[in-house]
Formats: C-alpha cells, structure tokens, sequence
C-alpha cells in the first residue's frame, strides 16, 4: 500500500491513527494501524508512541492498542452532541418501548450520518449502525432526513462523493438523491426500504432545534415487511415534536444547550468552578 505521510500535517497524521479505529475494529496492532492510517511503519511506530504517552491510546497486554479513556474524557465535555443526546434520550426510549425494534438518533458530518444513540433489542432485525458509527449520509435514514433540510453545499458534496451501493435498492446517482431529500422535504418523513440490508426497513423524521432548525434525525429499523409506516412515522413524529420542545427549551435564544439541563445544577456548575478556580490557585 501506498503511503502517505508526505504533505500531511503532524495534526493529520496524528489524526489518521486515531481514524484508524472505529466500532468495529477497537482494537488494532501497530501494523494494522499503519495499514489503516497509510503511514509508513516507523512513522506509525512514533506516532502510537506520543498518542500512548499522552493517554491517547493504551497498549494491550497482548501488544495491540485502543482508544484511551482521556479521548472518552473530550467527548464528555462536547456540550452539542451530547447535550442533544441527553435530551433527546427520553423521547427514543418512548419510541423504543413501542416498536420493540432499533431507534437511533443522529446527526449530519460531511457526507455521513452520524450515530450519537442507539437503543436496540436482541432479537431485532438486522441493523448496521452502532453508537459513534457512521453511514454514507445517501445510504441512511437519517442522512436523507437531515440533507432534505440541509443547505445546497451539504447535498452537492454527497452528490460528488462515491455512492456505496449496499443493495440493489440504495440510493446510487445524484438525480436519483435529490428526487428522494425532495419528497422527504415534502412529507415530513423518510422510509427506505432495503437500502442497508434487503431484510431491514428505516423509517426517519427530523428533529428541530432553536429556530426551527433541524440539527438531528430520530429514526427506527424495522423489518422490511408489509406493515404499514404511516403508524411508526406518526409516533417518530410526535416523539421528535417533544423532543424538539425540550431542546429548544434547554438551549433558549443562543441555541447553546445550558449545562443544568443535562444533569448540572446552577449550584453544581458554580461549585465545579471555585474547585478548578482553588486547583489553578494551589498550583501557582
């Protein structure tokens, strides 16, 4: 395999060792993470080095590595996605006791769809999503749902980009793309049929921030069967409505999501910060 290591910033290389590892494949040796990254091995080699040293990484005992808890402890104090997922958790717990089947919550990233939750049962028909996983935002419910509302710029960008044939019934040319973010625009809902797996069927409605602003997509994979969607489409619908009020009532006019509405009291918030204020203090 080609490397390359040449033209990229330290940041980037820094950046692709830790791409490296996905949901799937949490833990990798270090020429696996070399293969992965297309980076020569002695570069890998220093790179898992520094990552390892800083908490980044944490070698294995049997000497493969995974993502350390440090990388745990930044995605903690990402105040949006998880703000929203805090939030929005109640109302796919409501959708989940109904259908008894996957609900997933995610949001737009480039031209993917983004899972931040995912509520599942195990005899549940087959799904490919996994929390922090991702999907080709064309191939996806959510990734419909959220280009059906989002700017030009996103659309045109997934349009450019390859289109993953899964099954014979994915999404795979742009005409075809925006044909479909039209209708869903116009019905308030997706349902893709097979476009995953041929036995599962994915039904996906828009979740609203401030301003009406649609910052996520709340769907549900079922089994691709004779059922009707309407029924599930109108309870993802009234689950995102009450969804959508919480957030808007958490984040107010800024949009930003305040920290006692996720679990931190006013009192809290000012306690944690005479903490760190005497911490910085003592170490003067």
């Amino acid at each position: 395999m080609a490397h390359r290591s040449a033209g990229r910033s330290a940041l980037a290389r820094h950046l692709a060792v830790l791409d490296a590892f996905d949901p799937l494949h949490p833990f990798l040796t270090l020429t696996e993470i070399a293969s992965a990254s297309q980076l020569a091995p002695s570069t890998a080699h220093r790179l898992v080095g520094e990552l390892t040293r800083e908490g980044l990484l944490e070698r294995q005992a049997d000497r493969s590595y995974r993502l350390g808890v440090r990388l745990w402890e930044y995605a903690s104090r990402t105040p949006g996605a998880v703000g929203l997922r805090e939030i929005a958790r109640p109302w796919c717990e409501a959708v989940h006791r109904r259908v008894r089947q996957h609900t997933q919550l995610g949001i737009l990233q480039g031209t993917e769809a983004l899972y931040i939750e995912r509520l599942s049962m195990p005899d549940a028909v087959i799904n490919a999503t996994l929390v922090g996983g991702r999907i080709p935002a064309h191939a996806s419910s959510a990734g419909l749902v959220l280009l059906a509302h989002a700017g030009v710029g996103a659309v045109e960008a997934v349009c450019r980009a390859p289109m993953r044939r899964y099954t014979s019934e994915t999404i795979s040319s742009p005409e075809q793309l925006r044909r479909v973010i039209t209708r869903v625009r116009g019905d308030g809902f997706v349902v893709t049929n097979g476009h995953i797996h041929l036995e599962a069927r994915a039904i996906g409605v828009p979740v609203r921030g401030a301003g009406g602003r649609v910052i996520a997509a709340l769907t549900v994979v079922v089994p691709n069967d004779d059922a009707p969607a309407q029924p599930i489409a109108d309870l993802l619908t009234a689950a995102a409505a009450g969804a959508s009020r919480d957030l808007v009532r958490a984040s107010g006019e800024t949009g930003e999501i305040a920290p006692e509405t996720i679990g931190l009291s006013k009192r809290s918030v000012e306690f944690i910060a005479e903490l760190e204020a005497d911490g910085a203090s003592a170490t003067r």
